[in-house]
């Protein structure tokens, strides 16, 4: 067996498939979307074996992006389940033949309720497309499976509608990256979309802090003490006078001249990048990193430009930013 030109046959029916799809696409589809947007209760998405599955993603993809969904397994929509639907709710059913028992049994209740019916199947003559408000066709003409028979062609060409359809809604409710953050907490994009530098940031105590007419020996215990590499100068009501980092002390000491003569104006950095508390913190990564030479430390402003604190590079990759 030629195992890389059996993966080839197989990408390239289900790419063939896709491009029959497009044909499918008409005004049902429209409807459909709109039917959803306009949705005052949820979309229950619905389907039975592998199709099962494919509901199971697509209403978590529209959970995600801004349109309230739940998955519901027809075999426990037959024992009980079935009273989480409500009038004003919306079942997305999935099913190639249309003609599953379990998916069927659910329809009559579902149409007592009055809630609507929006399908995906390749079978336009089937039972569940009949008794479907707006019936969304996907043209399978073979699976990708020799014996035509596991469901490969089909599932892809589902979980395409069921991403489309939740993408177009994304766009319709104009659903921002601060949305998706806030629904996605956990992990990296979350952290990359809502962690800002004051949620990172060493404040308080640990924001390395004198004053421009402090010695150079209380300047250099204080950036030893908060062992972040730099101190932030500032008068009385805590406004940025300059910055002074480990490389503006090296400088000093590679002159050979004797630091213990200078005076903290004579070593800070009078007019040195900073950033805000409330912005992303991946930004300030992006700020940090993309520059000629890399900045490792910075000060960090209130809007209403006093020092809150100090933002090192360390402490945001550490974040898993």
């Amino acid at each position: 067996m030629n195992i890389l030109k059996n993966i080839d046959e197989v990408i390239t029916s289900e790419i063939e498939t896709l491009k029959v799809l497009k044909r499918c696409v008409n005004s049902s589809f429209k409807k459909a979307v709109l039917m959803i947007f306009n949705c005052k209760g949820k979309i229950i998405v619905t389907g039975v074996g592998k199709s099962g599955n494919i509901a199971q993603k697509i209403a978590a993809t529209l959970v995600s992006t801004g349109t309230t969904a739940i998955y519901l397994h027809p075999t426990e929509g037959m024992h009980g389940s079935l009273g989480v639907i409500k009038k004003n709710d919306i079942m997305l059913a999935i099913g190639k033949s249309g003609e599953s028992d379990e998916l069927l049994g659910m329809l009559p209740s579902i149409k007592k309720m009055g809630a609507k019916i929006i399908s995906i199947t390749a079978n336009l003559e089937s039972t569940l497309a009949e008794n479907s408000d707006i019936v969304l066709f996907t043209k399978i003409s073979q699976e990708a499976c020799p014996l035509n028979l596991v469901p490969t062609n089909s599932t892809t060409a589902a979980l395409v509608v069921g991403d489309a359809i939740a993408i177009t809604l994304m766009k319709m409710r104009k659903f921002k990256s601060a949305d998706f953050g806030l629904l996605h907490p956990g992990g990296t994009i979350g952290k990359r979309l809502l962690l800002t530098v004051g949620d990172i940031m060493r404040s308080g105590a640990d924001n390395p802090l004198i004053g421009i007419n402090d010695s150079i020996t209380e300047m250099l215990l204080e950036i030893t003490k908060k062992r972040c590499g730099a101190v932030s100068v500032v008068n009385k009501e805590q406004r940025l006078l300059g910055f002074i980092t480990d490389y503006d002390i090296r400088r000093i000491l590679e002159k050979k001249e004797n630091i213990f003569s200078k005076k903290i104006k004579d070593i800070m950095n009078p007019k040195p990048i900073f950033v805000f508390s409330d912005i992303k913190a991946t930004d300030v990564l992006d700020v940090m990193q993309n520059r000629e030479k890399a900045i490792v430390v910075l000060p960090v402003l209130n809007r209403k430009n006093k020092v809150v604190g100090i933002i090192h590079m360390q402490d945001i990759l550490a974040k898993g930013v």
